[in-house]
């Protein structure tokens, strides 16, 4: 009778080939000190027994753990879980990393590190310890602190650093805030927009200067005025509020606001509800992040989709790469975000 799939494990396969486990091992991993003879006999007791190698027998030749680390804000994540308000960022790294992990055999796990923690490094020393990860995907605002940094780089382990433009050690990768703030403005100003507000996010990111840098770039190279039209944001809803009634309290308030993230973006049209203003034929609205919430709100809101799902896969890419050695062809290497338009912008009022 055919053994079941499920309890088929490296022992049964090692006893039919009549090999060490460390020999089964040494094929399930592919590496170069296994006779051909050898790997045919081990590779036909593989198909005959249906076995499927679990990371606890690729980890027995002691070169890899097939895990890969990433470390994501505790404070926000958690916040965000229970406001139920449909932030999807760890649901897009899951999606892109899982998937490129599974290509190759490897597993993610996800870790909540809380970056002001004053014993960030014990707690990051206790994590490895215990997963011992070939390499760890730094997340915004991980990606440029310090302590974690260097502690990583301590540790002679991967590490790459999502949000991050590579002043330093690890491997930066960038969602191009500024390029992407950028296209919005550039979008609104083909539209006919002249006045642009933007609602810049927490200070804490590096991120957040960046948009407003690219904000800046565009409205400089249409020699249109900034006076007035840049405020200040944490990411909250209730920071997008208080920025929101900031620029349109004004004499010369602005016909389109880009705010940086979906959450100020949803303040925004709470406050222009309050003012009596119709988006987008009275004001036009673009958001960051592209979170499932703006599909569904009156009007739907034209959004910068932040590509975390692809940068996630790439950063798998580049730990894997980094284990064999390789270095990386781009000194920061860049994955793209898209404007998708909704119902949210329209011309500029006359």
């Amino acid at each position: 009778m055919a053994r079941r799939r499920q309890s088929v494990t490296i022992k049964h396969v090692a006893a039919d080939a009549g090999v060490s486990l460390q020999t089964v091992s040494r094929v399930i991993n592919n590496e170069p000190n296994v006779r051909p003879a050898m790997k045919e006999r081990v590779q036909a007791s593989i198909d005959k027994l249906g076995y499927v190698p679990s990371i606890a027998a690729q980890r027995m030749s002691g070169s890899k753990s097939y895990l890969i680390l990433a470390l994501n804000d505790r404070e926000r994540t958690i916040a965000d879980w229970r406001a139920r308000e449909g932030t999807d960022w760890v649901d897009q790294m899951l999606l892109g990393g899982m998937l490129k992990c599974a290509e190759h055999g490897y597993r993610l796990l996800i870790e909540l590190v809380d970056t002001h923690n004053d014993h960030v490094e014990r707690e990051l020393s206790a994590a490895l310890a215990s997963v011992q990860p070939d390499g760890v995907i730094l997340t915004p605002p991980h990606s440029d602190n310090p302590l974690i940094v260097n502690f990583l780089t301590k540790q002679r382990i991967p590490f790459v650093r999502i949000g991050s433009r590579g002043n330093g050690t690890g491997i930066p990768v960038s969602m191009d805030d500024e390029g992407s703030a950028r296209m919005a403005t550039e979008f609104l100003i083909a539209k006919g927009h002249g006045r642009i507000g933007f609602i810049a996010g927490s200070p804490e990111y590096n991120l957040s200067s960046w948009r407003t840098d690219g904000w800046r770039s565009a409205m400089r190279a249409a020699n249109l005025s900034m006076d007035g039209l840049l405020a200040s944001g944490d990411f909250t809803r209730a920071s997008g509020e208080a920025a929101a009634r900031l620029l349109l309290s004004g004499d010369n308030p602005p016909t389109a606001i880009i705010a940086s993230n979906d959450q100020m973006a949803l303040g925004c049209l709470a406050v222009a509800d309050e003012m009596g203003l119709n988006i987008p034929s009275d004001l036009s609205l673009i958001s960051f992040d592209n979170t499932p919430t703006v599909r569904f709100t009156q009007p739907a809101l034209t959004a910068i989709d932040q590509p975390v799902a692809d940068t996630a896969s790439v950063a798998v890419e580049l730990i894997m790469a980094a284990q064999k050695d390789e270095v990386p062809t781009e000194r920061v290497k860049a994955v793209r975000g898209r404007l998708v338009e909704r119902d949210s912008v329209g011309p500029a009022p006359s």
